[in-house]
């Protein structure tokens, strides 16, 4: 897990406050030794893959039923105690931290998939499901749910953080692919929102709403997904370039095309060379793009050969094409490894990670500048990125013990999301807002909307004590 360090000159004040006594003893008598005050369990609740270092919440509850979700936070909304959910505990941005204190409440015992309809192509899962679960429980059907964050994330938390991931070129992101949801409310009400019909025009479209909220309108509690029967035929690829620049013109060109790719990844050298000491491998150390296509043999046959063509007009090379699952598992070996490698790569390091997303047309040049400025600073750092829709992440390594480098850390990122936003991009492209974000926000959206969100925030939980500190400060 990345090493955490002060928060002070990143996150607003942390004000935690107690769990009254009298909540207390009443969730211990409804919920026995599901509700633990132990602190090495508060500690692991309290950790994302965030390097923000914060007190753990003052009990973690273990939640097995909607029932008992809604009676939890009635209970917490009655003592104004702060409720964090939590998930796989994969987030990025600090979003399961205890900034205010209070109840996490744990849902990964709420892991049933609890209705495949293949007839209609959706699944009705509970939160605490992962999408590799997911996808094992569905397998036999021909089915499979494509968003794949890299983590093996929860739904309920891929939901929440609207989340996306290496297909989301082809099959979009969390915000295409969410048709319901169940969702229990601050004061404790159960609510549905959505049906598994495939559009709607029914109201305000509460289901967008909490896609993406981060936890800090509603709790979820059952999600109905869109999955997609598998491919007849998959190919992957690899392919190294003699610069990054080479590497994204052959991405943009080929999206620009409109040729229905999948997956289109690029890694940098760095990332490669520290993959190849983590994994044992032996990839060339240079740009490079990992690439899959979905269809038909045919389909397939064509979409690669195109692509190759136009890789190979910008220098492409090495190309190593597969496409058995277990080759293409080796393939992908250099992404799904990238940012545990580089960590590992700087013993007792952490890893600033930040994303953000431009339109294709500005790819090459946000995505070169910054590249430019991250050499130019002399901290270690990787970049990786979901090119095929603007996507991209970078990694810098820092000394936790070095104010320097991490001033000059978050110094390449506040340039990096200025640069993204003066192009037309988003400060984050799947990551969330989190805590790290918050003072991007009101830049992108502006003053008016981030006011809008604070009333949309009020009206639902009025006493704020779901996932207080997020997103904005209410």
């Amino acid at each position: 897990m990345n090493a955490p360090t002060s928060h002070a000159q990143l996150l607003p004040e942390v004000r935690q406050q107690e769990i009254p006594p009298a909540l207390l003893q009443a969730l211990q008598a409804r919920f026995g030794a599901r509700l633990s005050t132990a602190l090495a369990v508060r500690e692991q609740h309290g950790r994302d893959e965030s390097p923000f270092a914060v007190p753990p919440p003052g009990a973690v509850l273990f939640a097995e039923s909607t029932a008992e979700v809604a009676e939890a936070l009635r209970l917490c909304n009655e003592h104004r105690t702060p409720v964090i959910p939590y998930g796989a505990g994969s987030s990025i941005e600090g979003h399961l931290l205890a900034v205010r204190g209070g109840l996490s409440i744990d849902v990964n015992r709420m892991n049933r998939v609890l209705a495949v309809d293949a007839d209609d192509l959706t699944v009705t899962v509970q939160p605490g499901v992962t999408r590799k679960q997911l996808n094992e429980a569905i397998r036999d059907t021909g089915l499979f749910f494509p968003i794949d964050p890299g983590a093996d994330a929860s739904i309920g938390g891929m939901s929440a953080t609207r989340a996306s991931g290496t297909n989301a070129v082809r099959y979009g992101t969390m915000r295409e692919n969410v048709l319901a949801l169940e969702v229990v409310t601050a004061s404790g009400e159960v609510i549905r929102t959505g049906t598994r019909a495939k559009k709607s025009s029914a109201g305000y479209d509460l289901t967008r709403l909490f896609v993406g909220s981060e936890g800090t309108l509603g709790l979820i509690t059952e999600i109905t997904l869109r999955v997609y029967p598998l491919p007849e035929a998959i190919s992957a690829a690899v392919c190294s370039f003699p610069t990054i620049a080479d590497a994204v013109q052959t991405t943009i060109e080929t999206i620009q095309l409109g040729v229905p790719i999948a997956r289109v990844e690029l890694i940098d050298a760095n990332s490669v060379r520290v993959v190849n000491a983590h994994s044992k491998l032996s990839l060339r150390e240079e740009p490079m793009l990992l690439m899959e296509f979905h269809g038909s043999p045919a389909g397939v046959k064509e979409q690669a050969e195109t692509v190759q063509e136009i890789a190979s007009g910008h220098g492409g090379k090495a190309f190593e094409w597969a496409t058995t699952p277990e080759e293409r598992t080796r393939l992908w070996t250099a992404r799904h490894n990238a940012y545990f490698a580089a960590v590992q790569s700087r013993p007792g390091c952490r890893s600033i990670t930040t994303d953000t997303c431009v339109p294709i047309s500005r790819l090459a040049d946000c995505l070169l500048e910054s590249v430019a400025e991250a050499d130019a600073s002399g901290i270690p750092y990787f970049l990786v990125g979901h090119v095929g829709d603007g996507n991209f992440h970078f990694g810098y390594l820092v000394d936790p013990a070095s104010e320097d480098e991490r001033a000059r850390a978050e110094a390449l990122n506040e340039r990096l999301i200025a640069r993204a936003l003066a192009m037309g991009g988003t400060c984050t492209g799947e990551h969330g807002i989190g805590l790290h974000k918050m003072h991007f926000l009101e830049a992108e959206a502006g003053p008016g909307a981030v006011a809008m969100m604070r009333t949309i925030k009020r009206a639902l939980d009025p006493n704020d004590i779901l996932n207080p500190g997020k997103i904005f400060t209410v």
